[in-house]
Parts: structure tokens; C-alpha cells; sequence
């Protein structure tokens, strides 16, 4: 962020202090620090996982946006980089991480997997998008996506963080945050939060179909 940037709250410096002496406003001082300090967790699912390697070697020098420390525990990470095919298995260790992550934290889905299901859309053990479970702040097209593409969500991701203000951010609230609720890994994957709506649509009586005889007093499987 450039000088003029971030010293702009509407209040003029003498010219003869602009060199000693900056006002902002809080939330700039506080985004600009945020945004420039993210620390990514440190795991991949699938081959998405590969480009986020390359991205963190030397050729891609990903510390310029000083974003290069990746954590291996959720505690000390504020980016959760899901890169990958995301499985119906897997669904509940990413969301129990998530929740281990503190706040402020954000959610990148890296490529069409992650995004939407990609190829695997529709298919028996696929998620069709992590932002079923996770709010997800940036997504990154392609399949896979290349290094350079990671570094245009990562950039992307700073843009929105410098558009905050404390007034409305959820972590810096009086009442608590919320945890997300673990899915449940059954006979299929299901949400906790759509409980009610799972069994009243799987106790709905069943209507005869068309064509048809039923006999009072019977019922109709």
C-alpha cells in the first residue's frame, strides 16, 4: 500500500511534517497490517495441492505478498487454501479444522473441485463445492489452476480484507463465534444444520400414484 493509500482520512499535514507524521484511520492501519501478514495452513487434497507447492518455490516468490509462512497447525493459520478434490470423507476433518482456525480467518476454494465438484460433479463420494460447509472468500478458477492463478486469489483475497471495517466484521463482536457444525458421515454425507429439513422431507406420507388402486384401510408403500 502506498504512502498516499494509506494516509488519507480527510485531515491535511503540514508539508513540512508529511515525512514524520501520518494519520489514518484504524481500520486501514489494521487492514493493511492484516492483509499483508496472512499465514495459509499448511495441506493439500488433491492435485490442486501440486500448483500450491509450486507457488511457495522460488520462481513464484510468494513471500513478496508476505503470505510464504505456512503453518501445519490450524491454530496458527488465518487461510485455509482448500486445494483439491473435496470427498464426502474428507468433508469432516475440513470443517473441524476450520473451526481450530482463529479469527480472523479465510476460506480460498483453488480450482474447479474445490469450487463446484469439478469433473467429479454429481458423483457418488464428490462434494459438489466446499462452500456447501465453508464460507469460501475467493474462489480460483481451473483445473488445475496454475501457481500464478493461486497468487492472483491470494492478491485478490488481500483486496477484499482491505475493504473491511471493525464496525461490521464478525470476530470482533461482543457475543461469540459460532462454530460450524461437523457433517456426519453415514450411509451418505449430511449437514447437522439440515436436520429438520432431512426428516421432514424423508417422512413425508407417501402418495399413491396415478393409476393406482388403494384400498381403504391399506397403505401404500
Amino acid at each position: 500500500m502506498s504512502k498516499e493509500e494509506l494516509a488519507n482520512p480527510g485531515i491535511d499535514v503540514p508539508p513540512e511534517m508529511t515525512s514524520q507524521v501520518a494519520i489514518t484511520s484504524l481500520d486501514k492501519i489494521y487492514n493493511w497490517s492484516r492483509s499483508n501478514s496472512m499465514w495459509p495452513m499448511m495441506f493439500g487434497l488433491a492435485c490442486c495441492a501440486i500448483e500450491m507447492i509450486c507457488t511457495a518455490a522460488s520462481r513464484y516468490d510468494l513471500s513478496r505478498f508476505g503470505m510464504e509462512v505456512m503453518r501445519p497447525s490450524p491454530r496458527q493459520s488465518d487461510v485455509m487454501i482448500v486445494s483439491g478434490t473435496v470427498t464426502k470423507k474428507m468433508v469432516p476433518q475440513i470443517v473441524r479444522l476450520y473451526n481450530q482456525m482463529s479469527e480472523p480467518k479465510y476460506v480460498i476454494a483453488m480450482g474447479a473441485c474445490a469450487s463446484g465438484g469439478g469433473p467429479f460433479k454429481e458423483g457418488y463420494n464428490v462434494v459438489p463445492g466446499i462452500d456447501k460447509y465453508l464460507p469460501v472468500d475467493v474462489y480460483i478458477a481451473g483445473c488445475p489452476p496454475t501457481p500464478q492463478g493461486l497468487l492472483n486469489g491470494l492478491i485478490t483475497l488481500q483486496k477484499k480484507i482491505k475493504q473491511e471495517t471493525i464496525k461490521t466484521s464478525r470476530w470482533y463482536r461482543k457475543e461469540p463465534v459460532q462454530e460450524i457444525p461437523i457433517p456426519v458421515l453415514g450411509p451418505d454425507l449430511f449437514d447437522p444444520r439440515k436436520s429438520d429439513l432431512i426428516y421432514a422431507e424423508t417422512h413425508k406420507p407417501v402418495e399413491p400414484l396415478e393409476g393406482d388402486n388403494v384400498v381403504e384401510g391399506e397403505s401404500h408403500v
